[in-house]
């Protein structure tokens, strides 16, 4: 469908890649990893044509279109919500309104005319051309997509240019979605999505008919909905057959392999290197050394990448507050005719971490400014427990910091004793490294100015944080180094987010927002959360049908009989599990079988080397390389295939346990 070729893209001085080429089929699903900088973005403008590249080129059939979501920059006015959206059918409106013209012409011309005939024809060709677009369904479609997306039917009239940044972006999703182009770009479109629309969001993107390639920071939505990645590092680009957590095993395995690679090959250049040095002096070894001198300069040297610091913060130990965090009594909050949510009694102590979620509006950022002490409710009381320090990381925060100051004078200004020199450290954490520290913040993009911001709030010294959508601007590295210094913090947390592989680890509670409803905490995390709305769905469902059976209907002996047939499926059901299940294990450990036995003879075919007698014989040496090279190759493979299937007999193990074998 489309082809990459040898494509280079340079930024300045600087190549984020260079002969970089493979090719999108008609249904792949395809993420682009990396950190932030490396790249992703620029090759998504480069496949929408919204950039050109430096070399190389991009190929398509002339009927492939192309749709591009970007990270942000959309804005629409002077539209109703439900025209934009409607324009997304421009092709299928403007096929109807020549219909109706020539229908309207035709009334005018003799049926026994030729003219008639040609204008007949004429109208049955559009028709069918505006069958593909099936109109019957386009207001249903439209009203489908916006809903899912959050937008009730009260705002379809409203104009474009009322709704904010976040929900401007998801008017040009909707757009997107209801378009259907046959390649989908999507740069990190969970960043405007609450957690209900994210789910529908997922779900429109695993029936999606066409391909998809996606830019995210969130995991669980890359494992779950990709199968392929590209990864972007130091100017290269690497490809693996696999979702992001396959790319992390592998990549390790491929840089584990590569450093094997690399001490074999010091080994027997530092030995080569001996010999010639030994006998170069020697007359009747000068042609060998010239061999062997000349064999070193042919030879590919392999180039290990060096490798950035591995970065972590943990927060220094907070002072101990009271039992009681915070409380709300009673509390209600309302904005002029707008009430946010009503009676609200909320209690978080001492050591809680927990999440809140729901949709857009509900109140999720009216909770934090509330229990912060930021907001004063409408009614009821807020009461902070004794010796609470909060720290608050909103994304309006980013908005209030000054222009004129560097990123480095902007923290360390609120940094604690403990924490002043741990400033750099943490701001390379979260991508401000080297002189980047040094630019005024006026300077920053909206992504890097929120990132200050978070920085500012985790060198405060509190024991109560509360963060407000803190992953949307942050690197899969930094997310982690935020997530394992959460995890390690012996304090009170409040995260409203809904990035699961985030949130899971860290939280223990899911307090959900809902418009029309009082909050509802879970006691789980978010994955426990989003099961137990599916179960409450479930269940809702089913209690909508109609009886099938009378439940006092049972006897003893159909009981009885439930009984046998239960031992007789569950028979059956270990021989369908050992059926489908064995022939991958017993793969699985032919493989480790080879791996180990490939190890073996790489670890001989090394002692040979060494032994004196075949490094001063060129032709056994050059023999003995080659075996090495090729045992290596077959080893790599093998761990590859390892690495697949061992994935693979996981994944079956779960599907058996989830359907019941």
């Amino acid at each position: 469908m489309l082809a990459i070729q040898q494509l280079r893209v340079e930024v300045g001085a600087r190549v984020l890649f260079d002969g970089l080429s493979f090719v999108v089929g008609n249904e792949d699903r395809i993420s682009f990893a990396g950190s932030n900088g490396t790249g992703k973005s620029t090759l998504m403008k480069c496949i929408a044509g919204v950039i050109e590249t430096n070399a190389g080129r991009i190929t398509k059939p002339k009927s492939c279109r192309v749709g591009y979501l970007p990270q942000d920059g959309i804005h629409l006015e002077g539209h109703s919500l439900w025209d934009e959206a409607e324009s997304a059918f421009a092709e299928a409106k403007n096929l109807q309104r020549e219909i109706d013209r020539l229908s309207k012409e035709l009334e005018n011309l003799d049926p026994r005319s030729a003219p008639y005939s040609d204008q007949l024809h004429e109208i049955g060709d559009l028709e069918l051309k505006l069958e593909h677009f099936d109109p019957t369904r386009i207001k249903p479609r439209i009203e489908s997509v916006l809903g899912g997306l959050g937008f009730p039917r009260s705002d379809f009239q409203r104009d474009c240019g009322e709704f904010s940044g976040g929900w401007q972006m998801r008017i040009a999703m909707a757009k997107l979605f209801l378009q259907e182009p046959d390649v989908l770009l999507l740069d990190e479109p969970t960043n405007h999505l609450d957690v209900d629309a994210q789910r529908w969001m997922e779900g429109h993107l695993r029936d999606y008919k066409g391909a998809i390639a996606i830019i995210s920071h969130d995991r669980s939505l890359l494992d779950d909905l990709t199968t392929r990645t590209i990864a972007f590092e130091r100017g290269q680009a690497s490809e693996y057959a696999g979702n992001y957590s396959f790319f992390v095993k592998e990549a390790a395995l491929r840089k584990e392999i590569l450093e094997k690679q690399y001490r074999a090959q010091q080994r027997e250049i530092e030995k080569t290197e001996k010999w010639i040095n030994r006998f170069r002096s020697k007359n009747t070894k000068a042609s060998q050394v010239q061999s062997r001198i000349k064999q070193l300069d042919k030879m590919e040297r392999i180039v290990l990448e060096v490798e950035e610091g591995s970065m972590n913060f943990t927060f220094p130990p907070p002072p101990p507050s009271a039992h009681c965090v915070a409380k709300l009594e009673g509390s209600a909050q309302r904005y002029g005719d707008l009430s946010v949510f009503a009676d609200f009694d909320f209690e978080i102590t001492r050591g809680q971490k927990i999440a809140v979620v729901g949709p857009n509006g509900a109140g999720k950022s009216t909770f934090c400014r509330l229990i912060t002490g930021e907001e004063d409710p409408s009614e009821g009381t807020r009461e902070l427990g004794a010796k609470v320090f909060p720290s608050f990381f909103s994304q309006t925060h980013a908005d209030d910091l000054a222009s004129r100051r560097t990123v480095l004078q902007t923290v360390e200004e609120v940094a604690s004793r403990e924490n002043i020199g741990l400033v750099r450290n943490l701001l390379g954490c979260f991508l401000f490294r080297g002189d980047d520290v040094f630019k005024d913040v006026g300077v920053l993009s909206g992504g890097e100015r929120s990132r200050v911001a978070l920085v500012r709030m985790l060198v405060r010294p509190a024991n109560f944080l509360i963060l407000d959508e803190p992953t949307n601007h942050l690197d899969m590295q930094s997310q982690e180094v935020l997530q394992h210094a959460l995890i390690s913090y012996p304090g009170t947390i409040i995260i409203v987010s809904h990035n699961r592989s985030f949130l899971d680890p860290v939280v223990e509670r899911t307090l959900e927002f809902r418009q029309g409803s009082s909050p509802k905490l879970y006691h789980g995390n978010l994955s426990y959360y989003l099961d137990k709305v599916a179960e409450e769905e479930a269940v809702n469902s089913r209690q909508g049908r109609a009886p099938t059976a009378n439940p006092q209907s049972s006897t003893a002996a159909t009981a009885g009989s439930n009984r046998k047939e239960q031992r007789r499926r569950e028979a059956e059901l270990r021989q369908q599990r050992k059926r489908v299940l064995k022939p991958l294990e017993e793969r699985l450990e032919k493989l480790e079988t080879s791996i180990s036995e490939y190890e073996t003879a790489k670890e001989t075919l090394t002692e040979h080397m060494s032994n004196p007698g075949v490094a001063g014989d060129a032709d056994e040496l050059r023999k003995t390389s080659s075996a090495f090279q090729s045992v290596s190759d077959q080893l790599e493979k093998a761990f590859s295939e390892w690495s697949e299937l061992s994935d693979e007999v996981e994944t079956m193990r779960t599907t058996l346990e989830t359907s019941g074998l």
